[in-house]
């Protein structure tokens, strides 16, 4: 039996990057569908769960896999083909790009960054490798190479000295105990204000929201459960977290499984989840805690989950307080949760679909068809 499909182990870069671009899910769509596949994929989701959270065909889902692991965060981006021949070559290219990436100081320039104009300058009369090439074509080759301008920042590096073990525990309970592997994570916070967000609506008259200048309802946490093998989602809304509310999900987690067979859930580290009380427990009810390393919270499976909770609940929602939230996303689990179906009923309704457009085929191909 060959192995399941599943995307290599990320780096810690890679893993926060695409929780950006779920968590914010703006842009092209094509690029926060492919991230969220990923994500559901590094945090240990089947293919078929995959291509329900994100409604597309399973084959497509490793596609897009594959396409990860051979060519990593660049496999994201939509490729388009088309245009006249280039006039630079492949080596030209990437000798462009090199110097874009290398400081100009190192080069001789006084400069401690490049522009666009300096840049073509310096490729056009630098004596090693003449390449005359304008302003915009050099734009849109830096882009073509994901090169774009931006502020320097700092990154959070895992500096967890397990972080090699947890994550081969993670990778080793996903796929050999689907049925008996959970994760959770709170997810927020959630405030009472209009959010934006996007939907149809008529062309030129997008809906409003008011403004909103009196914060007066506080922040909640909604703990979330969520079921690997079950692909089901279920949570509830907290007013802060706290180390008795996370016992309060493992343990509703627990019941889901009362036959007393070890059960692994997934989860941070952050400081209410590991307390000696939770352990305790947790020792005395064959629950393993699988923690995620230190800034690396997308090896959790529940992460790509939260993005169509985002984009669905919060985004474009004004709800009038908390309760009136809390509703709508119970509203949301129950219908998300019953159309979470199972990957054999699925396949069956390929099946059957494969056959109607075969018979339809028949049926038209023949003439005294046609004229009937």
């Amino acid at each position: 039996m060959a192995d399941p499909v599943r995307v290599r182990r990320l780096s810690d870069q890679e893993g926060q990057t695409l929780l950006r671009i779920t968590r914010r899910g703006t842009g092209s769509p094509i690029r926060l569908q492919r991230a969220m596949v990923v994500l559901a994929s590094a945090g240990g989701n089947t293919v078929p769960a995959i291509a329900r959270l994100v409604q597309a065909d399973e084959d497509t889902i490793r596609q897009v896999i594959h396409r990860f692991n051979e060519m990593r965060m660049a496999s994201l981006d939509p490729r388009w083909a088309g245009g006249r021949p280039r006039l630079i070559s492949p080596d030209d290219e990437q000798f462009v790009i090199t110097t874009a990436n290398t400081r100009p100081e190192s080069l001789g320039r006084p400069f401690t960054r490049w522009s666009v104009r300096k840049l073509a300058d310096y490729l056009t009369w630098q004596a090693a490798r003449p390449i005359l090439i304008g302003r915009e074509r050099l734009r849109l080759l830096l882009i073509k190479h994901g090169i774009t301008f931006q502020r320097t920042k700092t990154w959070k590096e895992s500096n967890d000295p397990d972080r090699e073990a947890k994550l081969a525990r993670i990778e080793y309970v996903s796929s050999r105990f689907p049925q008996r592997v959970f994760a959770f994570d709170e997810f927020g916070p959630l405030v009472i204000r209009p959010q934006a967000g996007a939907g149809w609506a008529p062309k030129g008259h997008p809906r409003r929201l008011p403004a909103n200048y009196h914060k007066l309802h506080g922040v909640r946490q909604f703990h979330g459960c969520y079921s690997v093998g079950d692909d089901q989602l279920w949570g509830v809304v907290r007013r802060r977290k706290g180390a008795a509310n996370t016992l309060a999900a493992l343990k509703s987690i627990r019941r889901t499984r009362p036959d007393g067979a070890p059960i692994y859930v997934i989860l941070d580290n952050l400081s209410a989840h590991k307390g000696k009380q939770i352990r305790a427990w947790a020792a005395r009810n064959k629950v393993e805690l699988c923690f995620t390393p230190t800034y690396a919270s997308w090896a959790n499976p529940i992460e790509a989950q939260f993005g169509p909770l985002r984009t669905f609940v919060i985004a474009g929602s004004d709800h009038p307080h908390h309760p009136a939230m809390t509703r709508h996303l119970h509203n949301y689990l129950r219908w998300r949760n019953a159309n979470a179906r199972h990957p054999d009923v699925l396949a069956a309704q390929r099946r059957e679909r494969a056959r109607i457009r075969s018979e339809r085929q028949r049926r038209w191909g023949q003439p005294a068809t046609r004229a009937a």
